[in-house]
């Protein structure tokens, strides 16, 4: 599937769209439908149940989305938070200098400087994609922090926060306090972010107001222990920093024979079984791909990308991080606060360090689209999870008489409380199949004329039909509700045996 497949895909659907699209949309800024904000929200749901709610250590705060300017002195964004741009001294279209020279084939580091990524526009003779000039203003570093003016004379700075993370480390302190002095703690935040994106560019994948998921776990770096042997022998995809080519090993591997420690290679399990196991993501399309050099964020001891071999994306694409990144952000607050955040565990202090798991939501949301959208001879169906579907069934009625729209009535409000059911009683049969089946609706369950006859043997049953094998079975309609729970349930407290 292309990008313009899925894009109008998702449009007819009821997935997502360009945010104020009557107006011509607006670069970066998505809006989501109905059947789209139902599987973010799912996908949202199953990441806590996962990551979060398994480990009682671990807590969902929510952090305020504008920031004053001080905590991002101290962060490093105000100064550091940025991309290159480079501008056409033609027409004075702007471009992000290192997306524009991979469009172009040059392969550039990602952190490379203005001046080496304005040189190499130079060298290649990149032309501009507007005007197809090779004239190019100075490179030079932009900042992406969108800045906001606070209260009424507009004289206090502020920004809206550029990524969740900040709001997990300004909270530390108190949480720690409140969670009764304790480590390792979890802070997860689910939540908006916002970046001043120079190109926004793929759907979903590069956006100015976007939603993260993440997991910041404060630790003591001597005495953190995971239950790494019941994991050590998975084997991941991974391509290891220097590296050629990608490469399957198990994380013992990791460990003994590339120096990652035991509990960031116990993540990595983690994060592999979650897109594999859980969400179904086949195993040759995830890989964990490792920074370093000046790709390697300057604070993180270990640095990888969780990618997803993405077919609209042109191939595999980040979808969230894992990321160590010591005690640089509880250490840098320490300086800019003037409170000391470090804490005294058995008459030690120490400066806790941070484990980050972070994910994008909206790539997620995308990448689900992109991986499970399956043409099944002369049908389009998205084969996601059955719980992560957005409406768990759809009741139908096979004709138009009163007796069968009142069973269907009684059906609707039987399921209404425990599940997302879609009501859907025009079209013909093939077409409400078809359009259930491209939102991923598990079960279509119909009420016919058999239902409704009192001399029939199945009088009292409906017909429900299973999406991705078509199969048929009859079901008294008090048996609809356990027959699609259990269908449709993930309970993720010890269900791989893994957390």
């Amino acid at each position: 599937m292309n990008i313009d497949d899925l894009m109008a895909l998702a449009k007819r659907r009821g997935l997502f769209w360009p945010g104020a699209e009557i107006y011509g949309g607006a670069s970066g800024v998505y809006d989501y439908g109905d059947v789209g904000a139902l599987l973010k929200r799912n996908w949202e749901s199953l990441w806590l149940s996962f990551f979060v709610d398994t480990n009682p250590d671990y807590h969902l705060i929510e952090g305020a989305n504008i920031m004053p300017e001080a905590p991002l002195v101290s962060s490093g964004h105000a100064s550091r938070f940025n991309d290159v741009i480079v501008g056409c001294s033609k027409c004075k279209s702007f471009y992000r200098a290192d997306v524009l020279l991979g469009d172009a084939g040059v392969k550039i580091s990602e952190g490379a400087s203005a001046e080496q990524m304005g040189r190499a526009l130079e060298e290649n003779k990149v032309k501009c994609q507007s005007c197809r000039s090779t004239a190019w203003l100075p490179a030079k570093a932009f900042n992406m922090m969108i800045d906001v003016s606070l209260g009424p004379e507009k004289g206090d700075k502020g920004y809206l926060r550029p990524e969740t993370a900040q709001s997990a480390y300004l909270n530390f302190f108190r949480e720690f306090n409140i969670l009764r002095k304790t480590l390792p703690l979890g802070l997860a935040i689910i939540g908006r972010a916002y970046r001043n994106e120079i190109s926004p560019r793929q759907g979903l994948y590069r956006m100015r107001e976007l939603v993260q998921a993440e997991l910041q776990i404060f630790f003591d770096p001597e005495n953190w222990r995971v239950d790494f042997g019941a994991v050590s022998g998975r084997k991941v995809n991974v391509h290891l920093y220097g590296k050629g080519a990608d490469e399957k090993m198990t994380l013992q591997e990791l460990v003994t024979k590339h120096g990652i420690p035991e509990f960031y290679a116990y993540h990595i399990g983690l994060i592999d079984v979650f897109y594999r196991d859980v969400l179904g993501v086949p195993e040759e399309r995830i890989r964990f791909l490792e920074k370093g050099g000046d790709e390697k964020a300057f604070y993180n001891k270990v640095h990888m990308d969780i990618e997803v071999n993405v077919e609209s994306w042109g191939g595999f694409k980040e979808v969230g991080g894992l990321h160590y990144r010591g005690d640089y952000d509880l250490t840098q607050h320490t300086k800019g606060s003037q409170q000391d955040h470090s804490v005294t565990i058995a008459e030690r202090k120490f400066m806790p360090n941070v484990l980050e798991l972070s994910f994008g939501v909206d790539r997620n949301v995308w990448m689900l689209i992109d991986v499970f959208y399956k043409k099944d001879g002369d049908r389009s169906v998205l084969k996601i999870r059955p719980f992560l579907a957005p409406y768990k069934a759809a009741i139908f009625s096979l004709q138009k008489e009163p007796e069968i729209d009142k069973m269907v009535e009684t059906v609707y409000k039987e399921l209404r409380p425990h599940f997302k059911v879609f009501l859907d009683q025009s079209g013909s049969i093939g077409r409400r199949y078809a359009r259930m089946d491209e939102i991923g609706t598990p079960f279509c369950i119909t009420v016919d004329y058999d239902s409704v006859s009192k001399g029939s043997d199945k009088f009292g049953t409906v017909t429900v039909r299973s999406r991705d094998d078509k199969a048929q079975v009859r079901l008294k309609i008090g048996e609809l509700k356990d027959y699609i729970s259990k269908a449709t349930s993930f309970n993720a407290y010890g269900a791989f045996g893994f957390n």
